[in-house]
């Protein structure tokens, strides 16, 4: 994990790093990923987190071998904690996580992307929750898709384990766009420096709020947000972006 630095602001690059094990989710994976993501988090400097991998598989979900019975029920409860730990932990973090997918995107792995708040994927990559085909269902990553998905689309996914293309996830909502393989860094640079371009405080108070309303009644909802958004023009970037689009300059944060 390496933070690159531009014009401001800078984005993190997380890259799964495991091609020979199909960058499975293992403990060790978790852990490190869990790591990556809260490493100073709340520097000034970090707008956005990228998520990618290296090879051909961009992740495959759990690893098996610590899933078997070699292993006893306390370690894993402790590999399925922690992973909800990290899907939730992408909702909770101030700063937009993007995963970047070249390749397939199976079980635990498709649950990573769908618990990212954006995903851009190459028209070759797949997502696939085949847990049932080997006897675990895929329960924990039932629960990302299925606030991703059209329930009956996630369903088919989790009953029959057959993946969704690039262009059918991208149909349905599992992904925001896909573009061809040699375009995919381009895409997501340009969906990074857009995200440098605004206030990170400005965008940390909207991503949780979108997230908290999101599991909130219509009603409730407005109400919270009409809060939230009376609460954001008291911030110094919120009168700060007025003025500025008032004097028709652009703004400058001070985040």
């Amino acid at each position: 994990s390496n933070p690159v630095l531009w014009r401001g602001g800078s984005r993190r690059d997380i890259v799964l790093n495991n091609p020979a094990k199909r960058n499975a989710l293992s403990l060790a994976m978790l852990q490190s990923l869990r790591q990556d993501l809260l490493h100073d988090v709340k520097s000034r400097d970090l707008r956005v987190i990228v998520i990618s991998a290296e090879g051909p598989v961009f992740c495959s979900g759990h690893d098996l071998k610590e899933l078997s019975s070699e292993e006893d029920v306390k370690h894993h409860s402790q590999v399925f904690e922690i992973c909800a730990e990290v899907m939730t932990l992408i909702q909770k973090l101030p700063v937009p996580v993007i995963a970047k997918v070249n390749g397939l995107a199976t079980a635990a792995g498709c649950q990573l992307v769908a618990s990212c708040d954006i995903a851009v994927a190459s028209e070759k990559s797949q997502f696939a929750t085949p847990g049932a085909n080997i006897g675990l269902f895929c329960s924990t990553p039932a629960v990302a898709l299925g606030r991703s998905l059209p329930r009956k689309v996630a369903l088919e996914m989790l009953f029959t384990g057959e993946p969704l293309s690039a262009q059918e996830a991208l149909m349905h909502g599992l992904v925001s766009k896909v573009v061809p393989e040699d375009k995919l860094e381009e895409e997501t640079m340009k969906i990074s420096h857009k995200i440098c371009e605004s206030s990170k405080s400005i965008l940390a108070l909207g991503k949780a709020t979108f997230y908290r309303q999101m599991t909130q009644d219509i009603d409730t909802a407005y109400k919270m947000t009409t809060q939230v958004m009376t609460d954001n023009l008291t911030l110094r970037d919120g009168q700060e972006g007025i003025e500025a689009f008032f004097q028709k300059r652009k703004p400058v944060w001070s985040h």
